[in-house]
């Protein structure tokens, strides 16, 4: 496949076995609007980014795979939740579990050591030590970003890591896309998609 074509086979096979629920797409949406405005954000105020994303970002986004997402027998893609696991190309639940653990423990590790070990200055109040709230986990989303893509030149291929650390970047995009009408279906009692895998999405 070429690149395109291998990103849109990637983002096909995250709709189809992890976006079944309305509850987790309109949650998708909603961190996908907090992640546009956080890129927008990054150059002017770059605390108030990193922490839009995180806090509302990537909690909503979690959230819903966590909770809402279907977790038995897919009968539509004849598939297990442990196969969808065992094959996920980004991070799994495993994975993401390891990567919440870390963000969670993170504002407490800099308040025992607020100098991280040497890396930041001693913070004088709560608003440096935001800052560096703010630039540890910029470093954890990048260090997770690099890692995954890099460990996937390995077991995968250079393109399936490069056309997955594009997807990342891109996904607020075209989650806001994709799922923009998942509220209202929400409001209307619609809780699993009917169509989630009958069709691609462009």
């Amino acid at each position: 496949m070429t690149f395109f074509e291998a990103l849109k086979e990637q983002r096909w096979d995250d709709h189809r076995y992890y976006h079944h629920s309305r509850i987790n797409q309109s949650l998708h949406f909603m961190s996908a609007v907090s992640f546009v405005c956080a890129y927008v954000l990054v150059f002017t105020h770059p605390v108030a980014a990193v922490l839009l994303g995180w806090i509302v970002g990537m909690c909503s986004r979690q959230a819903g795979h966590f909770f809402f997402e279907p977790k038995h027998y897919d009968h539509v893609n004849q598939a297990t939740h442990e196969y969808k696991e065992e094959v996920k190309v980004g991070y799994n639940l495993r994975r993401k579990v390891v990567l919440m653990g870390l963000w969670a423990l993170s504002p407490l590790v800099l308040y025992f050591y607020p100098t991280l070990f040497g890396i930041f200055a001693a913070p004088a109040d709560w608003h440096e030590f935001l800052n560096n709230l703010a630039l540890t986990w910029i470093g954890l989303a990048v260090g997770g970003l690099v890692f995954r893509t890099v460990h996937l030149f390995f077991i995968k291929d250079v393109q399936s890591g490069l056309v997955w650390f594009t997807k990342i970047l891109t996904d607020p995009f075209h989650d806001i896309k994709l799922y923009h009408k998942a509220p209202l279906h929400l409001l209307r009692g619609e809780l699993i998609d009917p169509h989630h895998a009958q069709h691609r999405h462009g």
